[in-house]
């Protein structure tokens, strides 16, 4: 059984071939998916593989290696989120780090890192949040120092994903301790054989357990001052706030692909499953509860439709990012519980994948701001 939705005009006939093409890759992984989770990360071979397929940094323009717009992206979004994949840190390398390039970088830069991104050769992160700090990025501690044509880098960083495999790491921290948030700049770090950049552990999560989620320490680390951010110091704040909505955007999309599986899933089993003699799907009460699990999953594929077609137009608002990433992701745990409900005592089983679903979906209200945190946003525009 699959749920249907209203397929918006944005899925033309060519993304739908992305979705499918990218969908058949992240299947593929389904028999190295056990021994990655005990791993706590996915094997280098599987991002090589998804930039020879060319689905990383698949929205970037074709002269920096891609070919494909924001829309491409969710399609591949989609398919790894129905398809259960949920270490590959795709989503934050080619949906977060390579648009803060983009949108920001010198084209030297752009020349050097994209390209580099989109083949697998660079695995990227985004390292923003600190031990202490959390949502609020003005208390960063980790400092840049200039020291002859370099940056002289200190601090430390926690719950980095892809933290055990990057080796191109965007960096906010700090340039003038006395400033506040306009004291803050954006630095890309290329680690390969750099002194003084260490990986701590990689950290045991309740859920994303084939994903790597690490800590990272600088310690007098060196790095030239070309690879700032963009022309001037002190915009890594402003940059992060004109970046954040589609990170949130992409939280959600995340959410929507989980929903549409968990459902699927839920739906095969109760009606295989037989309780006192009958289906489990032959029970009104499983009937409505699958029927209001169906109708969260369209409200919240419509809103991100909406949003999508707004962030192509550059209209996607900080209040609306916000309220949707938000919503869809609250609703998301919503709908995984009571899927997990209706599979009984199956359902708590991590061998059954609607169980890891449960504990995966946990995190998508706390990471890109907590829900608390994106209320509070949007209620300053009310």
């Amino acid at each position: 059984m699959s749920i249907e939705t209203l397929a918006p005009n944005w899925m033309t006939e060519e993304r739908k071939m992305v979705y499918e093409s990218a969908l058949k890759m992240f299947k593929g992984w389904e028999p190295k998916d056990e021994q990655w989770r005990k791993n706590g990360m996915i094997d280098r071979e599987a991002w090589e593989e998804a930039g020879e397929n060319g689905f990383l940094c698949a929205s970037m323009p074709e002269e920096y290696g891609g070919g494909g717009d924001f829309r491409d992206e969710v399609a591949i979004i989609y398919a790894q989120a129905e398809s259960n994949q949920s270490g590959f840190g795709g989503i934050v390398h080619s949906g977060i780090v390579a648009p803060y390039i983009l949108n920001h970088a010198t084209e030297e830069q752009k020349k050097e890192w994209l390209p580099k991104m989109a083949s697998g050769e660079y695995i990227a992160a985004i390292a923003m949040t600190e031990p202490g700090t959390g949502s609020d990025l003005q208390a960063l501690k980790t400092y840049a120092v200039k020291e002859g044509d370099d940056y002289i880098i200190n601090g430390s960083k926690a719950f980095i994903t892809n933290g055990q495999h990057a080796n191109l790491i965007l960096l906010a921290c700090k340039t003038d301790r006395e400033k506040g948030a306009q004291g803050v700049s954006l630095i890309v770090i290329e680690t390969d054989g750099l002194e003084g950049f260490a990986r701590g552990r990689n950290l045991d999560k309740v859920g994303l357990t084939s994903q790597d989620t690490s800590e990272l320490s600088f310690s007098n680390v060196r790095v030239p001052q070309k690879n700032l951010l963009g022309p001037i110091e002190g915009m890594g704040f402003i940059q992060m706030m004109q970046e954040l909505p589609r990170e949130r955007l992409l939280i959600a999309l995340t959410g929507i692909g989980a929903m549409k599986l968990a459902i699927n899933l839920t739906l095969d089993y109760v009606k295989q499953r037989e309780a006192f003699g009958k289906p489990v799907w032959k029970f009104q009460n499983t009937k409505f509860k699958m029927a209001e699990c169906y109708a969260n999953y369209l409200a919240a594929h419509s809103m991100c439709d909406l949003a999508i077609d707004a962030i192509m137009e550059k209209r996607l608002s900080i209040p609306h990012a916000s309220l949707i990433k938000y919503w869809v992701t609250e609703k998301q745990c919503e709908v995984i519980d009571e899927c997990v409900q209706l599979f009984g005592g199956y359902g708590y089983m991590n061998e059954y994948p609607i169980a890891r679903l449960y504990a995966d979906a946990r995190v998508q209200k706390i990471y890109g701001g907590t829900n608390e945190i994106m209320k509070e946003l949007a209620a300053r525009f009310m």
